[in-house]
């Protein structure tokens, strides 16, 4: 990554004046929204700060909790650690995942698009931290309830933001019996989303046919 483009992202957010997730007009998070739909072929994302924050948003986007049994292939040793701080258990036998994941690096980041397509489960988990500018990860979905309810897991989410200054809920069944400080940073998004734009497939040399 070149540094001048680093520093014209980052020159690009400070001038704007808004360098917080729960400013109305911020246009940095929803850019990298669509960039990962884009990408994956989903229909929603939801941007949370943190792998972790990721796991638990796909997994109460689902309605799964404590007390709850689910199958993921390939469980880290952190994100099983994690599921187990949250009373989710992780059934002997496989099933039906959960979630899938992808950890993505500078390296890796052209790749995306290609492991995306070839999972299934009803929300992908996608690791930003490996691009270098901070924890940040997001959780794909087509499933619109799945990415409400996940929405809503976040202090002054999507939907917090429409009602924090009429204090009106327009979906009272989506509001979570706690809520957790899982927002991006502006800052964050705009650079990975640089990295992701700026993502190439190597090129491959070999002797001419």
């Amino acid at each position: 990554m070149e540094l001048f483009d680093t520093a014209t992202v980052l020159t690009r957010v400070m001038t704007s004046g808004v360098v917080m997730s729960i400013e109305k007009s911020d246009r940095e998070l929803p850019g990298l929204e669509r960039l990962l739909t884009k990408r994956t072929g989903r229909a929603h994302a939801v941007l949370v700060n943190s792998r972790s924050a990721a796991v638990h948003a796909a997994l109460a986007g689902q309605g799964i909790g404590h007390g709850d049994t689910v199958s993921v292939p390939e469980l880290s040793p952190k994100d099983a650690a994690f599921l187990a701080w949250l009373g989710v258990e992780v059934a002997d036998e496989p099933g039906p995942a959960a979630f899938e994941h992808i950890a993505l690096d500078a390296g890796r980041a052209h790749l995306l698009d290609e492991q995306a397509r070839a999972l299934r489960a009803p929300a992908l988990v996608v690791d930003l931290t490996g691009l270098g500018f901070g924890p940040a990860a997001a959780v794909l979905t087509d499933d619109r309830t799945v990415w409400a309810r996940a929405e809503r897991l976040k202090i002054f989410g999507a939907y917090d933001l429409r009602t924090m200054w009429t204090q009106e809920e327009s979906e009272t069944d989506l509001i979570p019996g706690v809520q957790f400080n899982y927002r991006l940073s502006p800052l964050v998004a705009a650079c990975a989303r640089m990295a992701l734009s700026q993502a190439v497939r190597p090129l491959t040399t070999g002797a001419p046919s």
